[in-house]
């Protein structure tokens, strides 16, 4: 069945879906900006920021761990953080996330953001997982062994089989092992970039602000 002849409901997500992955980065930077300005309108609380770490901390190692064991495209990823959640990138930032709203106190700001997740995320998920299923074999036995997104406490057993024809040799990265060539390829450093220059938003914005201000009254 072609998508053109797909039910509505199907197109309807399948839509939804494109959308979703398009716009996802975009979104992510107005809810910075957002955040941002709700620091510089909101006082630090420094306990508040010091334990939103408890957070954003394994959230920023969970997405480095991932980004340097994922091959996109490439081969499935079953190994590292992928043998206890099948979705390691978007757990990470949804701690990040939840640090953050931590941070600043904020309980409208949280549900915000859950709310994004669900909309954005959700379908992207989805949609990911259909091109997987689509394209390595062995996805549905990884799906059977390893949750989309609550972690499993012990690492799952590696997938029985041949490795997947469709996959590409990576001699970049030891079996199981974590490569920083990748995690530069993919960018990370970017996740813990702009994590500092949140922090440094929280502790030191506002009172840049209340001076700049007194010094043009």
């Amino acid at each position: 069945m072609t998508q053109h002849s797909s039910p509505p409901k199907v197109r309807a997500m399948q839509w939804w879906q494109w959308l979703a992955r398009r716009i996802r980065v975009p979104l992510g930077f107005v809810t910075a900006a957002l955040y941002v300005f709700e620091v510089a309108r909101r006082p630090a609380h420094p306990a508040a920021i010091a334990w939103s770490l408890v957070l954003v901390l394994p959230g920023l190692a969970l997405r480095a761990a991932a980004s340097g064991t994922v091959k996109k495209n490439r081969e499935l990823a079953v190994t590292g953080p992928y043998a206890y959640t099948r979705n390691p990138l978007y757990l990470g930032s949804m701690l990040i996330a939840a640090g953050f709203a931590l941070a600043l106190l904020s309980w409208p700001l949280a549900l915000l953001l859950a709310a994004g997740f669900a909309v954005i995320y959700i379908p992207v998920i989805a949609g990911e997982e259909r091109f997987l299923r689509e394209t390595f074999p062995g996805f549905e036995e990884y799906c059977r062994r390893v949750p989309r997104l609550i972690p499993r406490l012990t690492p799952a057993k590696a997938l029985s089989g041949q490795p997947d024809p469709l996959s590409a040799p990576a001699a970049e990265t030891p079996p199981g092992g974590f490569s920083f060539a990748l995690y530069r390829q993919h960018r990370e450093y970017n996740a813990a970039l702009g994590a500092a220059l949140l922090y440094l938003s929280l502790l030191y914005l506002r009172p840049v602000l209340e001076t700049l201000l007194h010094r043009f009254r």
